[in-house]
């Protein structure tokens, strides 16, 4: 048991805090023999499609429409196209007043990914920028991911998701903020060594050619679309100076409810990116790949849970002064959640409890994502089983 408890804390301790420190020295390596990375200055900029897929939007097209429209680029290159289909309030009837936009409208809502797979077969720029429809962008967001497709190497350009924290924040969604803090930070150095896992859906883009379609059930579309591009051996690039600014959740619940979604997504893609494990075939980024997200989204948080209940029993054995220790180093933790829960319900932010609260809280959307995809698989397969018998 006391091997088992050591292996697992290891590997725990790598997911969350180890991973960043091997990935320094490997960028620091990096820099010493080969030097910093540089994008390389085009003489023009390629010509851009921005796509903003939008539903029920009314009350923030405006906002949106108007930081769109004063985003800089060269004259003539740009394309704006929001698609709004299934929208049944003013959204279309608001774009539909602005000339320099190209709308694409239907009455039958599909879904988010529907919506940019038919906006992409559309478009014939050089490169597609896709964002969110309650993002605002700075004025430089797209000048700065397209300097980077000069080098034929660059395949997509991430943009970095940052957080507005409203005033009424709670302590677990003012914990998202410093998660997504040390998320970027780890993303420029993925991108400095190699390529980012992964872009957010927030604000990406690809070159047109190299778009590929993931179905219509896919969760993690943005995940999905820029994995599949750097496992064609293209290097998708962090740029921390393009970036999308969004409001935290209004409340811890919201924001569990989107990290189930997104820890569904995440053992989704795990599974339908299966080859993407093999160090041998795809090496620094299958390593990336595994240490960055793997991990998190698989056996890390259901590892939190036996390590404390392993060192309840070795301290009940041994008695180890040791242990004891870990043990109440263990307990201070989760106390310090607990007690980050009962403050955000009394409404009260004490700092101090931001980040084990949020900690717990993504590791326990982990567990209940991965439950929830299996359950919807099975019932799904169930229900296909049922179609086909009754069909018969």
């Amino acid at each position: 048991m006391i091997v088992t408890f050591w292996i697992a804390l290891a590997i725990i301790v790598y997911t969350f805090l180890g991973y960043g420190l091997v990935l320094f020295i490997m960028v620091c390596i990096r820099r010493f023999i080969k030097g910093r990375r540089a994008f390389l200055s085009p003489d023009s900029l390629p010509s851009c499609s921005l796509v903003i897929a939008a539903y029920n939007e009314e009350s923030f097209i405006r906002e949106k429409i108007a930081n769109t429209l004063e985003l800089e680029y060269e004259t003539g290159k740009l394309e704006v196209v929001f698609v709004t289909d299934g929208s049944d309030d003013n959204t279309p009837g608001i774009i539909s007043g602005f000339r320099q936009i190209r709308l694409m409208h239907s009455p039958e809502r599909r879904g988010k990914i529907s919506a940019m797979h038919r906006a992409a077969e559309t478009i014939t720029s050089d490169i597609i920028v896709f964002t969110d429809a309650n993002t605002i962008l700075n004025s430089k967001a797209l000048v700065n991911m397209a300097r980077h497709y000069a080098d034929p190497n660059v395949g997509a350009v991430a943009g970095e998701k940052r957080i507005r924290l409203a005033g009424a924040a709670d302590a677990g969604t003012a914990g998202e903020g410093f998660y997504w803090k040390y998320e970027s930070l780890l993303k420029r150095w993925d991108s400095e060594l190699n390529t980012v896992v992964g872009a957010a859906g927030e604000l990406f883009s690809v070159r047109r050619e190299l778009y590929e379609p993931v179905p219509n059930d896919t969760i993690l579309d943005d995940f999905m679309i820029s994995m599949l591009i750097a496992s064609r051996n293209k290097r998708v690039v962090y740029e921390p100076e393009a970036y999308a600014m969004e409001y935290a959740s209004d409340n811890i619940n919201e924001e569990l409810k989107r990290k189930i979604r997104i820890a569904a997504g995440g053992i989704q893609s795990i599974l339908r990116l299966l080859p993407l494990l093999n160090l041998f075939r795809y090496g620094v980024l299958s390593f990336q790949y595994i240490s960055h997200r793997v991990l998190r989204w698989t056996i890390a948080p259901f590892l939190l849970a036996a390590v404390l209940l392993m060192n309840i029993l070795i301290v009940l054995e041994t008695n180890s002064p040791v242990y004891t220790l870990m043990l109440l180093a263990q307990l201070l933790f989760y106390s310090l959640a607990l007690a980050g829960l009962v403050l955000t319900n009394r409404r009260i932010r004490i700092k101090v409890f931001f980040i084990p609260y949020y900690f717990c809280v993504m590791n326990y959307a982990v567990i209940s994502g991965m439950i929830r995809y299996f359950t919807s698989r099975q019932s799904a397969v169930w229900e296909k089983a049922v179609r086909k018998t009754a069909g018969s």
